[in-house]
């Protein structure tokens, strides 16, 4: 099993409309703290420029940074400093973030967590009670591609607890530096190139980019295919999705029979996040259909009943027993 983030509670148990009812609309399952957040939370911080520690090598964007240990007492506010500007999408709260990033304790310098290492960056939403509110807070407003270092105090970090997995106090400020690599809200699409689509007994989905759900047109004059189909509508040129990561995605779903959508993110105001491990357990197909295809694509998946809910589908909605599920999803991210 790949080690998580320290900053992340449980991977999310995949969407809990897939493996429910399906009512049209999508929940967005979300990563919590792993700090459980205080039933008041505290007030916004004040944000200043430092004391921030020197950055001493891995200087450039996407490079694993060294940071030497603080000197001196930190402050009391929220340290922020953008050490690279950006020059991507301005990031806003409950916006996912797609981002690298280290942190290390104050006073010993300690190193208690990061991501370069794992060669796979952190997909987190900007939201209150998913990501300690340092995070939140320092990098909203910012753009993607920045290089944003900061110095988090307890009250905005993991507050009088601290985090014991990561030997982290209650008295302790933690510093990060964290590169911005993208971000996402209900509004993103994938961004891929166009790829014909030549196959008359597949399905067709729209090619537009502008956020709005794309068009899947079945002709039902067409048997459902016996076997998964998965096949690129606009291929990205991002890394290929292994089948132990979480990917974060738009997607609309249509019964094959009867064309009825069963569920989508699109208009919903929310992405979906979900872990392929677990999706396995709920609709095997779209695990299997996703594993393997790049982030920054649009995927056709057709399902056969085997893979999809079989006799056993969820009560109440549009999706019936032998149903052939059809599938349009944007692989906006992956961590």
């Amino acid at each position: 099993m790949r080690r998580r983030s320290l900053l992340l509670a449980a991977v999310p148990a995949g969407l809990a409309t897939l493996a429910g009812c399906g009512d049209g609309k999508s929940d967005s399952s979300k990563a919590s703290a792993s700090a459980t957040p205080s039933a008041s939370a505290p007030p916004p911080p004040k944000i200043v420029e430092g004391p921030l520690p020197a950055i001493t090598a891995g200087t450039k964007f996407g490079e694993k940074p060294t940071v030497a240990k603080g000197q001196g007492d930190p402050s009391k506010d929220l340290a922020v400093k953008t050490i690279i500007p950006g020059s991507g999408r301005t990031v806003a709260e409950n916006d996912f973030v797609e981002a690298n990033y280290l942190g290390q304790i104050w006073a010993t310098g300690k190193v208690f967590d990061n991501s370069y290492d794992r060669h796979r960056p952190l997909v987190l939403q900007l939201a209150q009670g998913s990501i300690i509110d340092g995070w939140r807070y320092a990098l909203t407003g910012k753009k993607a591609g920045s290089r944003v270092q900061i110095a988090v105090p307890p009250t905005w970090g993991y507050g009088k607890s601290g985090n014991a997995q990561a030997g982290i106090k209650g008295t302790d400020t933690l510093v990060f530096v964290i590169d911005v690599i993208d971000s996402f809200n209900s509004k993103s699409s994938a961004k891929g190139k166009p790829v014909p689509q030549n196959d008359a007994a597949l399905p067709t989905v729209g090619t537009n980019t502008d956020g709005s759900a794309p068009d899947i047109k079945i002709d039902k004059k067409n048997a459902p295919p016996k076997k998964l189909v998965s096949t690129y509508v606009l291929e990205g040129d991002g890394p290929a999705v292994t089948a132990d990561q979480t990917v974060l995605c738009q997607f609309k779903g249509v019964v094959w029979e009867s064309g009825k959508t069963f569920q989508e993110t699109y208009g919903s105001g929310r992405l979906a996040q979900f872990s392929l491990e677990q999706m396995q357990q709920a609709v095997k197909g779209l695990a299997q259909g996703l594993t393997g295809k790049k982030v920054g694509s649009r995927v056709l998946v057709v399902i056969p009943p085997d893979l999809g809910y079989g006799n056993t589908p969820p009560s109440g909605g549009v999706v019936q027993k032998g149903s052939t599920l059809v599938f349009s999803v944007d692989i906006l991210a992956a961590m």
